[in-house]
Parts: structure tokens; C-alpha cells; sequence
């Protein structure tokens, strides 16, 4: 386990960061607080931060083509335009579940994930949304995480949280087919919740309630760790400058005596180099 330059991008007390997201547009990151129903943003260049309310929990919101953002609420998939005017794309309510994580696909669309409050297996799943709205059912799930995608597109990689692996599909067309384990952490490491793949087509994972992010390479080795100061890391994305830059969302919930930087966003400067993300074409 390397111990790397870990700094702090925005020091907040987020319940539960999730999403990261690099909004190459306007250069500032996305990020989300799930159970505090609020969409921050990040310009590491000025320093500028907003925070945004949302009428529901909000597991994820990433950059629309046209300006504004999609959004996987509680309730389904909703649409904020450039003025934040709000719309539903998606809506597909169901007792006791809520929206995840999600992630945008290189032919602009959303794959969102769902889960039930309570992790029961099954209970959630991934579901694809074209820019039309159409869904397509692709898996399913108890906690739908990290999502992501090989340089070439021919690979979908993909967590169910409680399972502890972190699978692999093939891409064809629009859709994913040969579901097959790729990588199983271990117990004592914790649970491999978001994702992100790099330029290298390496998939660097956060560990909930492991303290750290791994890198694995394209063949399921795993040939990086890089420890952090928090319990319970979320996701992680690169941004910044030529995308050197790895954010990672952090949360406090569930622990009686959280570390002071749980709940931040983090950044390991000059940690490697992401993949351009593509905006939703919706």
C-alpha cells in the first residue's frame, strides 16, 4: 500500500459523497450527497463551490450535452436544464428504493443504478436510459455501484457492492451480454463501490470501509493501492488539468466516530490519467 499525496479538494461533512464527476465544459467537478439530497460542484482552478437541493435523494447527477444535468433520484430519472429548471425523463417510482450510482456510456447514455434502502439481494438493479428516455433493464442487483468503461468501449465493468466483485460484460451495441467475475476483493479490504477506468484501461476502485483505492490492470491484477485517512472512500474520478488529478467522495454514515475528513472530497494530485467522459445526450 503506497501512501501518496492526499489532499483535500472541498472539506465538507457530506453523509454519504458519491459520483464524482469531471465537467469538462465549465472545468469543475460534480459530486453528490445521497442522503443530504444536495448536488455540489468544485472549479479547482478558482476555488469556486455551489451546492445545489433536490427534491429527493440524489445518487448521482453528471453534465447534460445541451448544458444542465441528469439526475437519478429516488423516483427515477430527472433533467435539469442550463437555468435548473427541473423535468422527469424517468419516472419509475418504487417503495423503498432509491437510485444509486450511475455513469455515462461513449454513445451518451445513462446506465443508472438502483438499490433498495433496506440491500436486500435483488432488490436493485442497472438499467440503461437512451437520450429519448427509452430504459432497458441490464442487471440486476442489491447495491448497483461503480460503473465503467474500456478505452475501446468493448468492456462494461461493473460492482454489486455486497457480493465483494467487481464484474466484467461485453459491450454489443446497445446493450451488455457475458456477465463474468473479474476481480473479488477481499474481506478484510472492504466492499469495491464507484469506479473509474483510466486512459491505460486500468479500473481504480474505492473500498468502503477499506480505507483506500485500488488499481487493477486490464488482465485483474492489482498493481496500486493507495491508502487514505478515511474509512469509507465512495468513488473516484480524474478531473482537472489533462485529467491527472484522482477526486475521491467520501462518507460519514454509519460510523460513530467518523475521522474529521470523512464526508470530503479528496484528490490524489498527479495520480495517473483518466479518459475523457462523454455528457449525457439527453
Amino acid at each position: 500500500m503506497t501512501r501518496e499525496t492526499v489532499r483535500v479538494a472541498v472539506r465538507e461533512q457530506a453523509s454519504l459523497g458519491e459520483g464524482p464527476t469531471w465537467d469538462a465544459a465549465t472545468g469543475r467537478l460534480i459530486w453528490v450527497d445521497i442522503l443530504s439530497a444536495r448536488i455540489h460542484t468544485y472549479e479547482p482552478v478558482s476555488g469556486r463551490r455551489t451546492v445545489m437541493a433536490t427534491a429527493q435523494h440524489v445518487g448521482a447527477a453528471k453534465p447534460r450535452a445541451g448544458g444542465g444535468l441528469v439526475v437519478n433520484l429516488r423516483d427515477g430519472i430527472g433533467l435539469y436544464g442550463p437555468d435548473l429548471a427541473f423535468s422527469w425523463l424517468v419516472r419509475d417510482p418504487a417503495p423503498g428504493r432509491r437510485g444509486n450510482d450511475a455513469a455515462v456510456a461513449p454513445d451518451g447514455a445513462l446506465w443508472a443504478g438502483t438499490m433498495r434502502y433496506d440491500e436486500a439481494p435483488g432488490g436493485g438493479g442497472l438499467t440503461r436510459i437512451a437520450p429519448d428516455g427509452t430504459a432497458a433493464r441490464a442487471a440486476t442487483a442489491a447495491v448497483s455501484n461503480g460503473t465503467g468503461w474500456s478505452p475501446d468501449g468493448r468492456l462494461m465493468y461493473y460492482a454489486d457492492s455486497p457480493t465483494r466483485r467487481i464484474d466484467v460484460f461485453d459491450v454489443a451495441g446497445e446493450s451488455v451480454v457475458n456477465r463474468r467475475a473479474w476481480v473479488t476483493i477481499e474481506e478484510a479490504a472492504g466492499y469495491p463501490d464507484g469506479l473509474t477506468v483510466d486512459a491505460d484501461g486500468c479500473v481504480w476502485v474505492a473500498l468502503w470501509d477499506g480505507a483506500a483505492i485500488r488499481r487493477y490492470t486490464p488482465d485483474g491484477r492489482l498493481d496500486r493501492t493507495v491508502a487514505l485517512p478515511v474509512r469509507r472512500p465512495t468513488a473516484c474520478a480524474f478531473g482537472g488539468a489533462g485529467l491527472r488529478d484522482l477526486y475521491v467522495t467520501t462518507a460519514r454514515t454509519g460510523l460513530t466516530r467518523p475521522h474529521p475528513l470523512s464526508g470530503s472530497l479528496l484528490v490524489v494530485p498527479d495520480a495517473g490519467r483518466g479518459l475523457p467522459g462523454t455528457p449525457f445526450g439527453g
